[in-house]
């Protein structure tokens, strides 16, 4: 039995946000990387046509619900030992063991190279040096598309958010996931527009996709490959 209430369909104890666009030909569902569903429809979809779409679907949600949670346990944790790959900004770049280096680890010709008597900590310096990395980014990122989205921001934070790529507060700070500098800087770009289109709307719903929209045209390809490929980041 399907329930629909605004912009939420609740079936067989799931919840999918819909969101409706002019431009959306036809209907799409979206299994996020912390397992949240959504439903992209065309404007003129009935309800019931929405529901029955789902239903027809359960079956592969289910799945990929299930395999979402199975590949985020078997993400195999780095060994930092050399030729290991390492993502930044959508590239892999193969770690390289080197015993004289002044800093714990940098990014110098193509290749990650980390002091070799830092490995057994390696972990923690990989997200030092990315969370430096990120703050970096990020904030250029903001500075360039905060003015022209009429967004005040008062701080960019870093740091581990858990599911969540970034996240936008009330007291006007934006903060994003360390991991997020991993994406490719298309997908990243997609995280700073989304978030600060939180600063106009607070929830998810179809204004908050207009304003992401009006920036961002192709913000569901770019969505979409988030959720499915952003399983790429776990591991370290």
């Amino acid at each position: 039995m399907a329930r629909i209430s605004g912009q939420r369909l609740e079936i067989d104890g799931l919840t999918f946000e819909v969101h409706r666009s002019d431009r959306r030909k036809t209907l799409q569902i979206t299994v996020e990387r912390s397992g949240e569903l959504s439903i992209t429809a065309p404007t003129g979809v009935a309800e019931k046509d929405l529901a029955s779409f789902v239903d027809e679907k359960l079956l592969w949600v289910h799945t990929k619900i299930e395999e979402k949670a199975r590949l985020q346990k078997r993400a195999p944790l780095k060994e930092f030992v050399n030729g290991e790959g390492f993502l930044y900004l959508g590239k892999s770049y193969r770690l390289r063991l080197v015993e004289n280096q002044l800093v714990d680890l940098c990014l110098k010709n193509g290749r990650f190279n980390l002091r070799a008597s830092s490995a057994r900590r390696g972990r923690d310096v990989f997200i030092a040096w990315y969370t430096r990395r990120a703050l970096m980014w990020f904030s250029q990122q903001v500075a360039e598309h905060a003015n022209r989205m009429g967004v005040q921001v008062n701080e960019v934070k870093v740091q581990d958010l858990g599911f969540r790529w970034g996240s936008f507060g009330a007291d006007g700070r934006v903060s994003f996931h360390w991991k997020a500098i991993l994406l490719p800087p298309r997908i990243a770009q997609y995280v700073v527009i989304h978030e600060l289109a939180h600063a106009h709307h607070p929830d998810h719903s179809t204004n908050f996709w207009i304003k992401v929209e009006q920036h961002l045209p192709d913000w569901r390809t770019r969505k979409s490959w988030l959720a499915e490929n952003g399983i790429q980041v776990e591991g370290l």
